[in-house]
């Protein structure tokens, strides 16, 4: 914009009365601005109108909270008035946020020699000199990355690197922003160059465990964290990590013994969060509450703590809590405000108060879908690619591929039908392990995607062009990378992966592990589709947030099991939640026919089983069965006529 151009170039040139005024001028159209408020306060303190620029400054932290200049500016205020304590306070809140604030570590290092904080003072100082170490481009990146102008950074980033291409600082700042854009495959791939170059890098190295976890290489990410704590034992965020990462191996004895092992005072909001999800796994629910309420103990408005205690499916807020809830929504943040109409959803429809539990759950709802680039038509194309690529003939060209172990069953369908509750039922038998909802199949077909755009989609496509070697490699990789995930029953001589979206990889699944066992689960769709639309995901799902949407992904999902069905008859069992509920052991005597296991009484008693469970369903199934879930969609009938007609003749076909 050239007006806030010209008022930066106004301010640059110390002509501060004259930007200060255009600022003003264009603040009339454009109250909420970020860099405009941001420039009204760094005038107002040039010309010594310090509570003026305060001002300003609180309202830039209503409308911009993580916005690091702010706080730097209002070190800069309390500075100006000889104010140390709360300079220094300030500047810390800004340089946790942006590393590479040079002015503000420059500022610390006087502040802290002054007080006589010697150690800090060294301390600032080597940061100043390693910032000036590096180059202004990479400095100038890494501000602009830490502001969340990640398009800026690449620029600067880019145009570095085509000088010098082995700069590890750039790399490492590369892969943080490709990892922002969750482009996982391409940070790993920048990082892993720069270790090459810089092995002992460990700032680097932290990103690429981080980088690890977001790609669910969990048993990978555990080693490099358990190499870092090697040297340094006490680092917050090597144990914080790690034990994130033995959560995503299901190994939550440790997460909690880690997360306990961190000093009190360093425990953050989000540590309590995580420590009360292993806890919730682990079934001992007393704990994870308390731990939910340490969280909120520490930060009253954390939403995503309150959609943990909603999520429980079991706990009841209490009039208080709704109270709170309810007042927070008005000046928390939105990420908080999200998870907070979910909560607010469910706490309420366990109150009987439909309408305003609907109205929750619509804004929730609706919040996520804007920050969703999901599309229907991209599954729905996909599906009829699957379709024709994945003939009977193709299969039949391709029999005996693939590797030939039996150990894996696969439990697919759409979240919220039902399969956590099979899942549980083989889990209590003898010769069977449950793990996790296993990334490796999708991490398989990301790879086998790589280099598609929307005209050329690749996959599946390129499954015409593998060879029958390619299969059994790729059957043999997938069982040598989930061992990892089977520790804790050695004896057993099957294992489950519960990656519902797997349905749209059964022919894939088939070509590369023939003899794994294949269970369809499915739920009666009005129930299913509501139980979705009602559900915040950690994430993924993005299909969940819109009723047409979670519709024609029904339906597509429907038209790809019958396809299934279709070309590769008698592969996969289909499991209707409605008859495990009214018919409990006819329905697991099936289960265990189809995976040739001789009946156990211990799957019939399956709530007793003690295991890890991470999904939403975790409390649910450690209940006897119940009858309860199954007509809940009703209360909310008045609001569901779009989904209904939407789903169509879906709603009398899904018994087919």
């Amino acid at each position: 914009m050239d007006e806030m151009n010209r008022i930066r170039e106004l301010t640059r040139q110390r002509c501060y009365g004259e930007a200060l005024a255009a600022a003003h001028a264009l603040s009339v159209t454009l109250p909420k601005n970020r860099d405009l408020l941001y420039l009204l306060a760094v005038n107002q303190r040039c010309l010594n109108r310090i509570p003026d620029a305060l001002t300003t400054l609180a309202q830039l932290e209503r409308e911009h909270p993580d916005l690091s200049r702010l706080y730097q500016e209002r070190g800069f205020c309390f500075l100006s008035v000889r104010d140390s304590a709360r300079a220094i306070a300030e500047l810390q809140q800004a340089v946790s946020r942006n590393p590479a604030l040079i002015s503000s570590w420059s500022a610390l290092e006087v502040l802290y020699r002054m007080t006589g904080d010697s150690q800090n003072a060294a301390a600032a100082a080597e940061q100043v000199a390693n910032l000036k170490r590096l180059p202004a481009e990479i400095v100038q990146a890494g501000s602009h990355f830490s502001e969340g102008d990640f398009g800026a950074a690449e620029t600067l980033v880019r145009a570095h690197l085509l000088k010098d291409g082995n700069d590890v600082e750039a790399l490492r700042l590369l892969a943080r922003i490709e990892r922002q854009r969750d482009a996982l495959d391409e940070a790993e791939r920048l990082i892993e160059s720069a270790l090459t170059l810089a092995p002992d890098y460990r700032a680097a190295r932290l990103d690429y465990a981080e980088i690890l976890v977001g790609r669910q290489k969990y048993l990978q990410a555990r080693k490099e964290l358990q190499a870092l704590l090697q040297i340094e034992p006490d680092n917050v965020d090597y144990r914080s990590l790690y034990a994130t990462a033995c959560a995503g191996l299901g190994d939550h004895q440790s997460a909690i013994a880690a997360y306990r092992e961190l000093p009190a005072a360093q425990v953050l909001p989000h540590v309590h969060l995580l420590l009360g999800h292993s806890l919730k796994a682990l079934g001992s629910q007393s704990d994870t509450i308390a731990s939910y309420r340490a969280a909120l103990k520490a930060r009253a408005d954390f939403g995503d703590a309150y959609w943990s205690l909603a999520n429980l499916k079991t706990y009841r807020f209490a009039d208080a809590e709704i109270a709170r809830m309810q007042g927070a929504l008005a000046t928390c943040t939105e990420i908080d405000r999200l998870h907070l109409h979910f909560a607010l959803g469910k706490a309420l429809e366990d109150r009987g108060r439909y309408e305003e539990s609907w109205t929750h759950y619509t804004n929730g709802n609706a919040m996520r879908r804007t920050a969703s680039r999901y599309r229907p038509e991209f599954s729905e194309i996909n599906t009829q690619r699957q379709v024709e690529v994945c003939t009977r003939q193709f299969f039949a060209e391709r029999v005996g591929v693939g590797a030939p172990d039996p150990a894996p069953i696969f439990i697919v369908g759409l979240p919220r039908s039902g399969s956590t509750l099979i899942e549980q039922i083989l889990a209590s038998h003898s010769a069977v392990e449950a793990t996790q909802e296993l990334h490796d199949i999708p991490r398989i077909v990301r790879e086998l995607k790589r280099g598609s755009d929307l005209s050329d989609p690749k996959y599946p496509g390129v499954l015409r062009d593998l060879a029958p070697e390619d299969f059994r490699k790729l059957g043999e990789r997938y069982l040598t990378e989930t061992k990892g995930y089977r520790t804790r029953k050695p004896a057993a001589m099957f294992f489950i992966d519960k990656m519902p979206n797997n349905f749209r990889h059964v022919g894939l699944i088939h070509l590369m592990l023939p003899n794994a066992k294949i269970i369809d689960v499915r739920r009666e769709p009005m129930a299913c589709c509501f139980g979705n639309f009602k559900q915040l995901y950690a994430g993924g799902q993005d299909f969940s947030y819109d009723l047409e949407f979670i519709a024609r992904y029904y339906r597509t999902y429907l038209q790809l099991m019958n396809h299934w069905d279709d070309v590769l008859p008698g592969r996969v069992l289909r499991v209707h939640h409605e008859d495990v509920v009214e018919d409990l052991e006819a329905s697991v005597r099936r289960l265990l026919d189809f995976c040739a296991l001789p009946f156990e009484p211990a799957c019939l008693k399956f709530h007793k089983t003690v295991r890890g469970v991470s999904t939403a369903s975790s409390e649910q199934v450690r209940q006897p069965i119940n009858r309860d879930g199954l007509h809940q969609w009703r209360r909310y009938r008045p609001w569901l006529n779009p989904l209904e007609q939407t789903l169509g003749d879906a709603v009398v076909r899904y018994r087919t």
